[in-house]
């Protein structure tokens, strides 16, 4: 028969068990060591610190996008426009008019769109279209673009290029610009700003927040790829990101196919 002060004994609650001669031993192995405290404090204290320059670097990055067009402050060789907003290509075809450049790159075209499209849909600039626009179908994704403004402003001994993209993508393509031209060439932004997306109430819109923090991740991945990689043609980062289906290349050769 079991005794009151046997450690094996039912109360009136349920079982109880104690290991004879160490009723703290089971507690004592559960404790974590100092040094182990230690090391998940710093874990945690760590991935603070991490979320919070995170947090802060997203609002350095939407209090830095444009919230009004700006005319380009001087003149440049080029104007290369990147293909994505409806407006883009309407403010690129304006700064060719007003002398802002000799020639205008429309880099990343969809295979569909000609040169009549476009002419289409600016109808007072067909001459202007007919002789001083470029049009690009190689490049994938921003790295593409780059890669193509490269090449392009190679081709035609230009130093200097207005760049015409939407303000929240600006600073992705600035980076990936720089990376390119290995800053020996100056890079004039444009940032085209409508109403589809407020820079001032991001957080209203679900769609706008999504934007905007889909475009923050990225311009962190193209700041970081870009401090290891020397040439954005030999990227292989590039390919994993490249949109819809796997491409081989961000830009293809330009013997693969013919740009009208």
């Amino acid at each position: 028969m079991l005794r009151a002060s046997d450690p094996l004994a039912t109360d009136i609650v349920g079982w109880t068990w104690h290991e004879r001669g160490h009723p703290d031993r089971a507690v004592a192995a559960a404790k974590p060591s100092p040094k182990a405290r230690i090391a998940l404090w710093a874990c945690g204290f760590g991935a603070g610190l991490g979320t919070l320059a995170l947090v802060a670097g997203f609002l350095i990055f939407v209090g830095a996008l444009a919230r009004h067009e700006r005319m380009p402050p001087d003149r440049a060789d080029g104007i290369v426009a990147l293909t994505g907003g409806a407006q883009r290509i309407g403010d690129a075809i304006d700064l060719l008019a007003g002398g802002y450049g000799r020639r205008l790159l429309i880099t990343g075209v969809n295979e569909r769109t000609s040169r009549d499209e476009i002419a289409r849909l600016n109808p007072t600039q067909h001459a202007l279209i007919a002789c001083c626009v470029d049009l690009d179908y190689r490049a994938r994704n921003t790295i593409g673009n780059a890669i193509e403004t490269r090449r392009w402003m190679r081709a035609h001994r230009f130093s200097t290029v207005a760049v015409v993209t939407s303000n929240y993508h600006m600073p992705r393509t600035l980076v990936e610009l720089d990376h390119a031209l290995q800053d020996s060439d100056r890079v004039l932004p444009h940032p085209v700003v409508t109403d589809a997306f407020d820079a001032d109430r991001w957080w209203q819109s679900p769609p706008a927040a999504k934007l905007v923090a889909s475009e923050y991740v990225k311009f962190l991945a193209s700041w970081v790829r870009t401090r290891f990689e020397t040439d954005p043609e030999r990227s292989r980062a590039a390919i994993l990101i490249g949109r819809g289906k796997p491409v081989k290349m961000v830009a293809e050769p330009r013997m693969l196919r013919r740009v009208d």
